[in-house]
């Protein structure tokens, strides 16, 4: 067993490192705006600690479960308190880069590259002594070959989205794919057209959601539905249909150079993203992502979802509702300046987010200076004016804001600048906004408890992200918002 507590040098190493976030190269130029309501807390690494960290998991005992890269998992405690005082325990060795960890029935699920392992301590020393592979029903050898997972589903089933070969290629069996492993080790195709997924899990109604980077077929990071039987728009997976009983290939395959407006009407199994991530201005690799369900412990976002992203190092914010049978939403920014690049994130029992990841010197660039870190962001109990949340309506939007706004502000229709763009659906790699518009907007109406707003719009476009830019808002205080943009991807108008 092998037990590593913090050394107090160790703790005085990382308080200038969280001084010094605050001023890192600015994302959206924010932090030090962010960090008066949701401070960054570092939690600290001993030297003797290999740790780069991939996966996260709550255990019953209140520690925190960490998997790395290298495919060891440590049990941390004293993670969540005030300041850390982190006590590191080995609990498992010998997987490799090990991304997703789920705890259930006294055992940890944990997904490496080519297998779903269920870990147990069966003699209770503290340190895993079982090894069970669930499945590893699918093949790797290749370098951008991995593999991110979910928590536990409902009926106790793990979701596995799996990368491409080399971003472009499926040269492995069922690279590109969704799948799903069962409490038995069954695992079952759920639906093809990945490229490169950085995280799985679900959104406040249970649906499962992959991230998708951008890259060929994908314009820019982006949450897809994994909806049982779809295509999510990368052709090169189609290769492994006759090994998916019950699936059936599309009789198209998407045609280069169009619009996902245009094709999805072609090739009817293709699901759109829910929520486009304009690059840069809104992460250039996301990674994972948890639901926040703190019951308000972190501030006023319950229920919304919030991602990582390897590349700038920030954190995001991003909400999701089904219109007309299809999933779309919104996604926000949330916090910049953390230390290193992000491959995961978890929320705590006392309602904080931890925060952690690696860098992998010069294979990806990386907005943050440290090797790796483990960190947390804590919510002060001071509200923050934000933009809530989005949502479309019939002929416009509903914003709603975390504090009421000035009425007289809000109910002038100058006041909200809205842009419009979308991307080519293109075999190349990425794509630039294209087809822009700027979107008239005729009434803006606050209502009654100045939480939310209206606008109508002159008219609304498929296939779109609307870009907003709120700067001109104003809290019933004379605050500015935190932040002032916020991006709605369009794919579906309710109907009236």
């Amino acid at each position: 067993m092998v037990s590593i507590r913090q050394a107090a040098v160790a703790a005085m190493v990382f308080v200038p490192i969280l001084q010094a976030q605050e001023d890192l190269g600015a994302m959206w130029g924010t932090a030090a705006e962010e960090a008066k309501y949701y401070p960054l807390v570092d939690i600290p690494i001993p030297p003797g600690v290999p740790m780069r960290p991939g996966g996260f998991e709550n255990l019953d005992d209140g520690r925190l479960a960490v998997s790395t890269r290298r495919g060891d998992i440590y049990f941390v405690k004293g993670a969540f308190e005030t300041p850390p005082a982190p006590e590191y325990h080995l609990f498992s060795s010998g997987q490799d880069e090990t991304f997703s960890l789920s705890w259930k029935d006294g055992a940890m699920t944990a997904t490496s590259w080519g297998e779903v392992t269920r870990i147990a301590d069966v003699d209770g020393d503290g340190v895993a002594d079982r090894y069970d592979t669930l499945t590893n029903n699918w093949g790797y050898g290749e370098g951008h070959e991995f593999a991110f997972a979910s928590k536990h589903d409902p009926e106790g089933n793990i979701w596995v989205a799996l990368g491409l070969s080399g971003s472009y290629e499926s040269n492995n069996l069922f690279r590109g794919w969704a799948v799903k492993v069962t409490p038995e080790g069954k695992m079952i195709p759920v639906c093809s057209g990945l490229r490169s997924p950085g995280g799985v899990g679900a959104n406040a109604e249970g649906a499962m959601f992959v991230i998708e980077s951008q890259g060929p077929w994908n314009g820019s990071c982006s949450l897809k539905h994994l909806k049982e039987g779809a295509f999510l728009g990368h052709p090169a997976s189609y290769n492994w249909y006759p090994y998916a009983p019950g699936l059936t290939r599309p009789a198209l395959e998407p045609r280069s150079d169009s619009r996902m407006g245009v094709e999805k009407k072609r090739v009817k199994e293709l699901v759109p993203p829910a929520v486009r991530f304009p690059y840069i201005k809104m992460g250039r690799s996301i990674s994972g992502f948890r639901l926040n369900t703190t019951g308000g412990q972190f501030g006023p976002f319950e229920n919304q979802i919030f991602l990582g992203d390897y590349s700038l190092s920030v954190i995001l914010r991003a909400t999701t509702e089904q219109i007309n049978g299809v999933w779309q939403g919104a996604c926000y920014p949330f916090r910049e300046g953390l230390a290193t690049g992000i491959m995961n994130v978890e929320f705590s029992p006392r309602g904080q987010l931890i925060a952690g990841g690696f860098t992998t010197n010069s294979q990806w660039p990386v907005r943050g200076t440290e090797p790796f870190a483990l960190q947390r962001i804590d919510w002060n109990g001071v509200m923050p004016f934000e933009i809530k949340e989005i949502n479309i309506t019939t002929n416009g939007f509903r914003i709603t804001f975390t504090e009421p706004v000035d009425p007289q502000v809000a109910a002038r229709p100058e006041v909200y600048g809205i842009t419009t763009c979308t991307h080519v659906y293109d075999a190349g790699y990425g794509s630039p906004e294209v087809d822009q518009t700027t979107a008239i907007v005729t009434r803006a109406v606050p209502a009654i408890d100045g939480l939310s707003v209206s606008i109508t719009l002159e008219k609304l476009i498929e296939d779109h992200i609307y870009e907003f830019d709120l700067t001109n808002v104003r809290s019933h205080e004379d605050r500015r918002l935190v932040h002032s943009n916020a991006y709605y991807t369009v794919n579906e108008i309710p109907k009236p």
